[in-house]
């Protein structure tokens, strides 16, 4: 099995200062970073995924802002290619399924952010497509959210989003036990 990469949306609005901070992110981006050492020494493949929300009066990520750079602690190197996106999934619309299929890829090991969005699409869609998803649960990160009056504070919208992934979409496993 071939495998790849795939860090989703770890870019500078979702960080302290951003105009979407989530909860954690600071780790969650240093996790993230050390998957993608192991993978540069070991020379195996990396996509990274950017959302791009090119409207006036989108929120966050938008074009020509700070906030749409991805964050200096998972920076692309140079030939790492940047697939956009402009959806949650990324695989709609962006011609990321064709490349890693050109590539020989079968097998995606996924970072990002956020858990309860992009990551959760992105997981889902992967593994409807027959691809082998190993989730760096430690390398994502989620934002406080509300739903019906009640506030679920971001570290529970994080574990819950995990735990409905968790066997049946993907495997998860912590940073620092990315073979």
């Amino acid at each position: 099995m071939a495998r790849a990469l795939l860090i989703i949306d770890i870019q500078n609005d979702y960080f302290p200062g951003g105009r979407f901070p989530l909860v954690g992110p600071e780790d969650a981006a240093a996790a993230a970073s050390r998957v993608l050492a192991r993978f540069r020494a070991g020379d195996e493949p990396i996509v990274h995924v950017q959302h791009v929300w090119d409207a006036e009066d989108a929120a966050f990520f938008q074009p020509g802002t700070p906030g749409i750079g991805i964050h200096g602690k998972v920076a692309p190197a140079e030939g790492e290619p940047v697939v956009q996106k402009e959806l949650p999934n990324s695989f709609l619309g962006t011609g990321l399924e064709e490349r890693l299929r050109g590539d020989g890829i079968d097998e995606l090991v996924v970072a990002g952010m956020m858990s309860s969005m992009c990551v959760d699409a992105t997981v889902r869609a992967a593994a409807d497509l027959g691809f082998t998803v190993t989730v760096v649960h430690d390398a994502c990160a989620a934002p406080n959210l509300e739903f019906n009056g009640t506030k679920v504070d971001g570290t529970t919208v994080h574990a819950s989003f995990m735990a409905a992934l968790d066997g049946n979409y993907a495997q998860l496993v912590a940073a620092d036990d990315v073979q």
